[in-house]
């Protein structure tokens, strides 16, 4: 299959499923079945998402992409077990996801996630300490593996008030990575940083990821970012969202920006989000 194929279609079944035919191909880690969100406001109750589905495979980079408003992060949200669907079921390596786990870390966009009173290691030792996954005389060294490979071993004894916007968000990469979670879930973990530091930060995640082949799902409306830092583009309608096509772009990093095939993909993305294919979206319900 080319790395180019797109399948397109609101709530289409996920490109790579022509290939589960070959028999090296893993078992999924993440399967997103026909999920429906919805959520109350003071005067009704919105769709988020509309029967999404896709599979999330070992070591893939997936990126959910759309506009405002199309559900991404509602749906990022219930894949971490905060949000239960109204239709349609989320499955982790076969386990219903029924409640928030260890096994599923999220980095959100916010910096002040960090716990304030806590210093860099203590942050990223929190969640290992209180799961009990661990045991406990591992747990400082694995802290201190994790932080390393951020590049923040300098700063492991400073508290985040003494940090930049990007330091904070390595160390919730850190705390994440250190729970060796099944997926790693990234909420647009770089939307609120300078346009150099975002760039610094999306090479170091794709450094990072090259050391550890980890598996993720990452949230973002940056056509450019989601071609760049994913191996997969899962793209989203406008509200309510449904998967409009899936984007196989493993081939793409920053010295393809520019290029031929870099900018008609954009273009293509583009044309999906905001051009007439997406108005004629909104009211298919297939």
């Amino acid at each position: 299959m080319s790395n180019h194929a797109i399948k397109a279609g609101a709530g289409s079944v996920p490109s790579r499923q022509s290939d589960r035919a070959q028999p090296d191909l893993p078992p999924s880690v993440l399967d997103v079945s026909g999920v429906t969100l919805q959520y109350e406001t003071e005067t009704s109750r919105v769709t988020a998402t509309y029967r999404v589905s896709f599979q999330v495979y070992p070591s893939e980079r997936v990126v959910l992409l759309g506009p405002s408003g199309c559900g991404k992060s509602t749906l990022l949200k219930s894949i971490a077990g905060f949000i239960e669907p109204v239709e349609g079921q989320i499955l982790l390596k076969g386990r219903a996801v029924t409640q928030p786990g260890p096994e599923r870390m999220m980095v959100f966009q916010e910096f002040d996630q960090l716990l304030p009173w806590k210093t860099v290691r203590e942050n990223v030792k929190f969640p290992m300490l209180r799961s009990g996954r661990f045991p406990r005389n591992e747990i400082d060294s694995r802290a201190l593996a994790a932080i390393d490979k951020v590049n923040l071993t300098k700063f492991r004894d400073a508290f985040p008030h003494t940090l930049s916007g990007g330091m904070k968000q390595r160390v919730a990469i850190a705390r994440a990575m250190a729970m060796e979670p099944e997926v790693l879930l990234m909420d647009e973990p770089f939307a609120s940083l300078d346009a150099l530091t975002r760039r610094k930060m999306q090479s170091e995640l794709l450094e990072l990821w090259d050391e550890t082949r980890f598996t993720m799902v990452f949230v973002t409306h940056s056509i450019e970012e989601a071609i760049i830092v994913g191996s997969r583009i899962v793209v989203l309608s406008p509200h309510p969202g449904r998967v409009r096509a899936e984007i196989n772009c493993n081939q793409f990093d920053y010295a393809s920006q520019g290029g031929e095939s870099f900018l008609a993909l954009h273009q293509r993305i583009h044309n999906l989000l905001f051009g007439d294919e997406a108005s004629k979206a909104g009211g298919n319900h297939e």
